[in-house]
């Protein structure tokens, strides 16, 4: 199948195309880029006044399949995606069992092509169950196309067990995705230690159980070589220790979910299940230095940490809602109002952090891109429509946010993914 996509202002982060072109897909490559094409196609896109952007890749989504199918599963969750101009995401292993063995990834990968109408990348467990006692078949794990291995949900507090699946990733080929958190310190938790904490009478989480173990991490990663990807960094110092990995040349790479670069503690008006998730808002401090970061290109990725749960796990008291929030229809809205439109970051910028560096730190060398050869994984974008989120109308089977009525300016106006049109508004 032919689709052409007109007059659309096309921004590409490999070759740094930032202008109004013609694009035109056959089969499931992009097969040529260029002004005023006259060419036939069985499907005609006007895009003027669009952006045109290598569809999304989200390095950090639950999709609770298998296990927990009531919260999340591939069909829902690749519809959200689709939703959210995301074509690629990848699925952490903390489901039910864990995603712990070759043929696991393997059935996540068949059932996904036939049930998720984009890729999904499943990524697989460091210990056997996440127990953190055994390591889990990292080689065959790699071998089925995992690309990653993470502990998500929890850190592994063994460090020289860590360390030897490290070297054992490297040997792979494939990269760590670190959730760092120091499960010593949490102490019971539920929102960021601060003022706020203390005025609604919750237990607090300081900014010293992720740094201990973002630090832990980049030494080991300096020592085995590995490419440590750390996962929903929230806190200034976080930034600051990327910062030094990466002016010594350590493959380190730092991603960032808007709901952390958005809202802090100070949003939290009361009580409300649906501000919880791990880590936890910060200070604007914080805040502002994250934002500083992905504009600095310190921070290489935004990715949304996905994490669906039913209304009965949300709306109740932090002290007893489960962790998380859904991010996939949201996050392209929220990037665009308040760090592209704002100035914070450009267009090409937003590009990088949300597809060509992810395709990088995959090792997927035909994604990132609008260019010739190409997969034809593409999002239309408009940058002017303006509207409040509405969590009812959300494809996800989560609804758990606190952005719910929030004021946003962008929004997905076609998916694209494999030559697919498999979103449109």
């Amino acid at each position: 199948m032919k689709i052409l996509i007109k007059n659309g202002h096309v921004i590409d982060p490999l070759f740094k195309k930032d202008e109004v072109l013609d694009v035109l897909i056959e089969d499931n490559k992009i097969s040529k880029i260029g002004k005023n094409m006259g060419v036939e196609a069985d499907k005609v896109i006007e895009a003027a006044g669009y952006y045109v952007m290598p569809g999304f890749i989200d390095l950090h989504v639950h999709l609770r399949d298998p296990g927990f199918t009531y919260k999340e599963d591939l069909s829902s969750g690749g519809a959200a995606a689709a939703r959210g101009g995301v074509t690629t995401m990848c699925a952490m292993p903390n489901t039910k069992p864990v995603t712990d063995t070759k043929e696991m990834v393997e059935d996540v990968h068949q059932r996904a092509q036939k049930e998720c109408p984009v890729q999904v990348i499943q990524l697989g467990a460091v210990t056997k169950g996440q127990a953190g006692v055994e390591l889990a078949d990292i080689k065959g794990m790699a071998e089925a196309g995992c690309h990653a291995i993470s502990e998500d949900g929890k850190s592994v507090m063994n460090a020289s067990l860590y360390r030897e699946a490290m070297k054992i990733a490297k040997e792979a080929g494939i990269s760590v995705f670190a959730h760092c958190e120091d499960i010593t310190m949490v102490e019971g938790g539920v929102m960021n230690a601060d003022e706020k904490a203390r005025s609604l009478g919750l237990p607090g989480i300081t900014n010293s159980v992720e740094d201990v173990i973002v630090a832990r991490d980049i030494l080991l990663a300096k020592e085995t070589g590995v490419r440590l990807h750390l996962c929903h960094c929230s806190t200034k110092d976080s930034v600051d220790m990327i910062r030094l990995a990466k002016e010594e040349g350590l493959p380190v790479t730092g991603e960032v979910c808007p709901h952390h670069f958005v809202l802090s503690t100070d949003d939290i008006r009361q009580d409300d299940g649906n501000y919880k998730m791990n880590p936890p808002l910060r200070s604007k401090a914080d805040v502002e230095a994250l934002k500083a970061g992905l504009q600095a290109d310190v921070m290489d990725v935004i990715a949304t940490d996905h994490a669906p749960h039913s209304a009965e796990e949300k709306n109740k008291s932090m002290k007893e809602a489960y962790f998380g929030i859904v991010g996939l229809e949201t996050s392209a809205a929220l990037t665009y109002t308040e760090l592209v439109d704002k100035g914070v970051l450009t267009m090409m910028q937003m590009a990088e952090k949300m597809s060509y560096n992810p395709a990088r730190i995959l090792g997927l060398e035909d994604k990132g891109s609008v260019s010739e050869g190409m997969c034809a994984d593409l999002v239309i974008f408009d940058p002017n429509k303006e509207y409040k989120i509405d969590k009812n109308t959300f494809l996800s089977k989560g609804k758990n946010t606190p952005f719910d009525g929030y004021p946003v300016k962008g929004e997905v106006v076609c998916t694209i993914a494999g030559g697919r049109i498999v979103y449109s508004r």
